[in-house]
């Protein structure tokens, strides 16, 4: 079978490690050769793409980003570039598309193969761990791991100034990795996307805190944490090129209030593209190794319009409109976790 490979959306770590099995799996096990897209969705519908042979594939396991490179681009943003991925699809013998990204890449592969009969099979990719469907998505982990490495350094300078840091990671609609980070970091506040927060409170917790002799406090806010209406003056987002709200900054506006209402010195550290780039954790390295045989598998088996998943630690496949329908927030059972283990 010639099959077809795509990253799409943002960089995660992991991203060649999924290549990298697609390709020896579907060599050694089945014969197959594995056609790269570049830069995601572009690729497909600019018919620009490259052979990828194991012997590329076989030493780009730990290595960070992706080789076939991404982008946002998709072909619903152009009249008749769904048209085309169809034609190119076909006039490269690829009998099977194996698309890797998050809920926007997977919601277009959805569509694709819904309206049109695209041959494809999904692999959940995001720091986020949004996507539903799947207990995890690759590069996770990672994310969480470079953020609770962050905050453990952020700990000790903030203890020897009896400091206020505040820490802000990714997460646009869900906090995942804000909450993981945060109960991992022994943060004392946890903003995040799904529970409003009130800046008073978190003051008056931390004025509290540091009244009982804390000499540091970490405070970690995802991206898209947004305050009750009406206690918090934050800018209207803007959106980018693709449509995408434009997020970052709340931390700044954070810790500037927190500083205000608390007397405290207060610190801003944004991780940012941090969390993305960068070698895989081997928790992911494993996953995407495991996610990459099942989605050979999926191919030759004719599941088509599926997404390879984690479901009760045992890899499985769900459909793609099932796991595109609606992003997966953080759980309640870990939000109270959080809010026991607060220090």
């Amino acid at each position: 079978m010639r099959l077809g490979i795509l990253t799409g959306g943002g960089d995660c770590p992991g991203l060649n490690a999924v290549i990298r099995a697609v390709v020896l799996h579907g060599a050694r096990r089945w014969g197959d050769e594995v056609l790269g897209f570049r830069d995601g969705w572009r690729g497909v519908t600019e018919d620009e793409a490259t052979l990828v042979t194991p012997e590329r594939a076989a030493r780009i396991l730990s290595r960070g980003g992706t080789i076939l490179g991404t982008s946002r681009l998709q072909p619903y943003m152009s009249d008749g570039g769904p048209s085309q991925v169809v034609e190119v699809l076909a006039r490269r013998g690829v009998e099977a598309l194996i698309v890797v990204g998050g809920e926007g890449t997977l919601s277009v592969a959805h569509k694709l193969h819904r309206d049109l009969g695209v041959a494809l099979v999904g692999v959940p990719k995001t720091i986020d761990n949004d996507v539903g469907g799947t207990q995890v998505t690759f590069g996770f982990e990672t994310a969480v791991q470079t953020a609770t490495d962050a905050i453990d350094r952020l700990h000790t300078t903030a203890e020897s100034h009896n400091r206020v840091m505040v820490v802000e990671v990714m997460g646009r609609h869900a906090g995942h990795v804000a909450l993981w980070a945060g109960i991992a970091g022994g943060a004392a506040a946890i903003l995040v996307p799904e529970r409003l927060f009130d800046i008073a409170a978190v003051a008056a917790e931390l004025r509290a805190l540091h009244q009982t002799g804390a000499r540091s406090s970490v405070v970690v806010v995802a991206e898209g944490a947004r305050p009750v209406a009406g206690t918090l003056a934050v800018p209207e987002p803007s959106l980018d090129e693709f449509g995408h709200v434009r997020l970052g900054g709340i931390g700044a506006i954070v810790a500037t209030e927190i500083e205000r209402r608390t007397g405290l010195e207060t610190r801003i550290t944004v991780l940012g593209h941090i969390q993305r780039g960068g070698t895989p954790i081997a928790f992911d390295r494993v996953l995407c190794s495991a996610y990459g045989v099942a989605a050979v598998e999926a191919a030759h088996a004719g599941e088509f319009g599926q997404m390879v998943a984690v479901d009760a630690g045992q890899i499985a496949l769900v459909p793609l409109g099932e796991a595109t329908a609606a992003l997966k927030p953080i759980p309640d059972s870990l939000w109270a976790v959080a809010e026991a283990c607060r220090s």
